[in-house]
């Protein structure tokens, strides 16, 4: 059961309240990557990379069954890098540098191989490019989710919202979604989002879990209260890999099966917090995962006798 991921695969420089790294894996392909291998192979990656990005990081995706056959390598320019410094509360922070770098010419294109895959995971990109990768699939895949930001809100409205009219699943966190919608109330942008397009719709709330929406109806799932957090960089990300990782390996893409799928992203959003970039996914086992799991079901497990 085959799942394409377009996003970028990059290099971050992180500084947290817990440390500073100056010079780390990163990037949207790279998060979703490793959290989705871990339940469904292969990942059909589509990225861009320079001359700089590390062979053995390339390795260690392939050997985990991450196919690199949509990763286009530029011979003459550096990869994307991003910098960026997180404020006390880890919720906020200030980018200090953005370098585009390769990303100026990323044209993405899907190779044939990668034809008739059956999830599609857009990872935050110009719209433009995201539809792109849409027209030149020649099979619909059963499950398109996609995510976006803030940014492309701004500067390319319309084009987000072509592409959200051929998409299932959108992913936002709670100030992009009442950006979109015009609505303050979550309830209502979530109805208004999903009249844009999307079937079901994801509003991402960081420490404080995510909620699920499709018609009208609703499931909150809680984020694992953790002792460290040491770098929120790429949590969303792993947590849309592990959620579309999920859906993929148990071919049910129903409202009941997307809630496990929300624990199961949360849950591989946890570990990606645990250390500086994707390290700490590079780590776990299945044992880490299944014990992670049994952690959110202990979080959220209650008996009541209603009076």
């Amino acid at each position: 059961m085959s799942v394409i991921c377009v996003g970028t695969m990059a290099f971050d420089a992180i500084e947290t309240p817990f440390g500073k790294i100056d010079k780390i894996i990163g990037g949207s392909g790279t998060y979703v990557a490793y959290a989705a291998s871990n339940f469904v192979t292969p990942i059909q990656q589509i990225s861009i990379v320079g001359y700089d990005f590390p062979k053995e990081e390339m390795d260690e995706l392939t050997k985990r069954g991450v196919s690199l056959d949509g990763v286009e390598i530029v011979k003459d320019k550096k990869s994307f890098f991003w910098s960026g410094k997180y404020h006390l509360d880890m919720n906020s922070r200030d980018t200090l540098i953005t370098d585009l770098n390769v990303l100026e010419d990323f044209n993405p294109v899907v190779p044939d191989a990668y034809q008739g895959a059956e999830f599609l995971m857009l990872g935050n990109l110009m719209p433009k490019l995201q539809m792109s990768v849409i027209d030149q699939l020649k099979e619909r895949p059963k499950l398109i989710v996609m995510d976006t930001m803030n940014f492309w809100m701004d500067i390319a409205m319309d084009d987000l919202k072509e592409v959200l009219k051929k998409v299932d699943v959108l992913l936002v966190n709670d100030a992009e979604a009442r950006q979109l919608s015009g609505e303050l109330s979550l309830v209502k942008a979530a109805r208004e989002i999903m009249k844009m397009g999307p079937k079901f719709l994801i509003i991402k709330k960081g420490e404080h879990g995510a909620l699920l929406f499709h018609d009208n109806h609703v499931f909150f799932a809680p984020a694992l209260p953790l002792e460290e957090v040491f770098d929120p960089t790429g949590a969303g990300d792993t947590f849309a890999g592990g959620f579309i990782g999920h859906l993929a390996k148990t071919k049910d893409i129903s409202f009941e099966n997307m809630k496990t799928a929300i624990i199961v992203g949360s849950a591989m959003a946890s570990f990606c917090v645990e250390k500086f970039g994707p390290e700490r996914l590079k780590e776990i086992t299945k044992e880490d995962i299944d014990a992670r799991l049994s952690e959110f079901v202990q979080l959220v497990n209650f008996d009541i006798d209603l009076v």
